[in-house]
């Protein structure tokens, strides 16, 4: 009984000294019971925080988090939602026991429903859904009897239960709210059962705690896992990002830094799967099969310190450019030098009296036919430094002494009077097999080393 100004009136009670004593008696051991429920509560919180941030699966980490909300609850159905990047919360996981029903998750079934809307087409707020209106506002919503409940829309409820012959009573929708208070899901309990008849009951204020205290523990596992999941998709993109720049430094070499990471894991699948006694005992885990994929990528990442004109060298005397036309050039110099020769030698000729027009018309002859043979020799000469310099699987001595006399000729170079080949370009000329010099090779395997140091650097 309560006074007039809300005040309880002193009430009086007929005990007697025993029954009291032996109430008192009764206190101490309900508050160790109370006192041990609430440590079990806890220690399930935690064992059930460790146990999400060990799994690595998404749809089990969910999966998971719902089995315990209704293990908690004693609920007999339940849905999961995500919420999407366009404002909807997408069906995950739906469960109900009593009538054996298990879409999403890890039951292999695809879950029909189209996501729920948390705004209309004229974008005002989706409030008349309770999983849409707990997605909008992050407050928990508890009712004890749809039937009976106003302000939310149960017109899908009741035509479900229509059908099936199911009788959806207390709801428990709970949000999940990350460690930046947003909202990243939601979760809806439904049908909390007595733990003695079975019957459905509300859920209680108790429980729904309980929950909201899992529901915060399942964002940030939820959160987490999406960051390590987003790290990774960036770390492998970047990863490609690199050999695709490798790739392309070379057309001779292009596509070999994305090859070897299929070819890799095809060479790891066939192991795997091979009932050969030689792989008997060799098995890659998950785990090894990401890192060796991973190492595959980033193999020859090195290259990107390597001097293009090195890994894309396609001539012996090829640096930025190719060298081989500025030999080229100077045999035009040459060329003309004996065309000059020839012209001043036919004029003294001419000029000369002391000669009988037949021996001017002989002499003229000669200078012209030796002439005509310097060409073709320099020519072939020339034909011969542009066969040289694409290289082979081998150069015989002769030709390299062919090389070696060509650098003797000599070539006025704007007045200065040169050997025809510098000492660098003799070098490269005379490469054995290949394209690349010795120096040159130690750059490109080099590449290894730079690549072990590259490596070295991620954590």
């Amino acid at each position: 009984m309560s006074s007039k100004n809300g005040k309880p009136k002193g009430q009086s009670f007929d005990l007697s000294q025993a029954e009291l004593k032996q109430l008192l008696k009764k206190v101490p051991s309900g508050i160790h019971s109370y006192i041990d429920h609430l440590e079990r509560q806890v220690k399930n919180l935690a064992d059930i925080g460790l146990s999400l941030s060990k799994e690595k699966d998404m749809n089990v980490i969910l999966e998971n988090i719902l089995l315990e909300a209704k293990r908690i609850t004693h609920a007999d159905g339940g849905t999961l939602y995500m919420k999407t990047d366009d404002d909807r919360l997408r069906f995950e996981i739906m469960m109900t026991d009593s009538l054996n029903f298990h879409m999403g998750g890890t039951s292999g079934q695809d879950i029909p429903f189209y996501p729920v809307k948390l705004y209309d087409d004229d974008g005002k707020p989706n409030k008349n859904m309770i999983s849409a209106y707990v997605g909008l506002t992050g407050e928990t919503v508890n009712i004890p009897d749809a039937y009976k409940a106003d302000g939310f829309d149960f017109s899908g409820t009741k035509e479900f239960d229509k059908k099936t012959g199911y009788r959806s009573q207390s709801f428990l929708t709970v949000p999940l709210k990350n460690h930046e208070d947003e909202i990243i899901g939601v979760i809806q309990l439904l049908n909390a059962k007595d733990r003695k008849t079975g019957e459905s009951i509300p859920f209680s204020t108790e429980v729904q705690d309980i929950v909201e205290a899992l529901s915060s523990q399942a964002a940030v596992a939820i959160t987490n896992k999406n960051l390590i999941r987003d790290l990774e998709i960036l770390f492998e993109s970047f990863i490609k990002l690199i050999a695709s720049a490798i790739d392309a430094k070379s057309t001779y070499t292009g596509g070999h830094c994305s090859r070897v990471p299929v070819l890799t894991m095809m060479l790891a699948d066939a192991v795997n799967e091979s009932d050969n006694e030689h792989y008997k005992d060799i098995h890659f885990t998950e785990k090894q099969m990401y890192e060796l994929k991973i190492a595959a990528w980033l193999h020859d990442c090195g290259k990107v310190v390597t001097p293009e004109y090195v890994v894309d060298k396609a001539t012996k005397l090829e640096t930025i450019f190719d060298r081989v036309h500025m030999v080229a050039n100077r045999f035009e110099v040459l060329k003309r030098d004996q065309e000059i020769k020839c012209l001043k030698q036919q004029l003294k000729v001419e000029k000369n009296t002391s000669l009988s027009e037949l021996e001017v018309k002989n002499a003229l002859k000669e200078i012209r036919k030796k002439y005509k043979e310097k060409i073709k020799q320099l020519d072939n000469d020339l034909d011969f430094v542009k066969t040289t310099n694409v290289g082979g699987e081998f150069m015989s001595g002769d030709k390299k002494d062919r090389v070696h006399k060509i650098a003797q000729y000599r070539w006025n170079d704007n007045g200065e009077i040169k050997n025809f080949l510098s000492d660098d370009e003799v070098k490269n000329l005379c490469i054995a097999k290949g394209t690349l010099t010795a120096e040159e090779r130690k750059i490109i395997n080099d590449h290894i080393v730079y690549t072990i140091d590259m490596l070295n650097q991620l954590p």
